[in-house]
């Protein structure tokens, strides 16, 4: 099958048995920037060829320590001050909107998308973990939506994507203060389905996968269309608010203070 197994430079995938298995693989953090974002791209674009022999996809880290810590915000602010002002907004407009267009396939798959999240899944990460029908967290998982100290919101879909999977409260809770939320706390909260044992998570995303595969396709494709509407509205509404917030001195200035910080894991919290 074509694209039935690929390895590139911040992912690869693998196809066994109706199962295919999308592994991030980017140091230091499996950050989101245009490289992941391209293969992303081709990782969907296979879907076509996928699906018809495909029950589930699980999504997942090779890094040790981290799902993923979100956007390469060093990428975006390195991008932006080389452009002038109304470049600067047209470029990450045309990002978000790839990144949106991606995360939408993924939202849409007619297989089941289960993320198995260890470690670190902030941001960008956790919105690539929301895009996913089921969420299987390591108990040592970690989870936050940090933009707030940059000046801006989550501009990956995030926004709505946990408003319609959990409403309001837990979403302002988790934004407007940017705290990281621990694997206990986001299962009692309902957005992690299933609470693994330290080091499980993939494990429990694999034996979940083997039952979904034992249920005809035509209904499973046909409840998750019914369960799980994407607020298309509310999306495109949020790249227009993450745009009009990025033109703002505040928010370059924020950036500058990420890229040039020199701790181990500056983007916490």
């Amino acid at each position: 099958m074509k694209m039935k197994n690929f390895v590139g430079q911040t992912l690869r995938w693998e196809w066994r048995a109706g199962i295919v298995e999308l592994t991030l693989e980017h140091e230091p953090a499996n950050e989101i920037g245009t490289v992941m974002l391209a293969e992303l791209e081709k990782f969907v674009a296979a879907f076509d060829v996928l699906a018809p022999e495909t029950s589930v996809c699980i999504i997942g880290s090779a890094r040790k320590s981290v799902f993923s810590a979100g956007a390469d915000l060093r990428e975006l602010y390195r991008g932006a001050v080389a452009l002038p002002e109304k470049e600067r907004v047209e470029g990450v407009r045309h990002f978000l909107e790839r990144i949106h267009a991606v995360l939408n396939t993924i939202d849409a798959a007619p297989f089941v998308t289960i993320a198995a999240v260890h470690g670190i899944c902030f941001g960008g990460g956790l919105e690539l973990a929301l895009s996913c029908d089921i969420i299987v967290a390591d108990k040592m998982a970690r989870f936050a939506f940090p933009e707030l100290r940059l000046g801006l919101i989550p501009g990956f879909g995030g926004i709505p994507r946990l408003k319609r999977d959990l409403g309001n409260a837990f979403l302002r809770d988790l934004l407007f203060t940017g705290r990281t939320v621990n694997a206990t706390r986001a299962h009692a909260a309902g957005l992690v389905a299933q609470l693994a044992g330290e080091g499980e998570a993939l494990h429990i995303a694999r034996s979940g996968a083997a039952q979904i595969a034992k249920f005809d396709a035509v209904t499973r494709a046909a409840a998750k269309k019914f369960i799980k509407p994407i607020p298309h509205d509310e999306l495109r509404r949020e790249i227009d608010l993450f745009c009009e917030l990025f033109t703002r001195p505040a928010v370059m200035a924020a950036l500058k203070k990420f890229v040039e910080d020199s701790g181990p894991m500056p983007y916490l919290p």
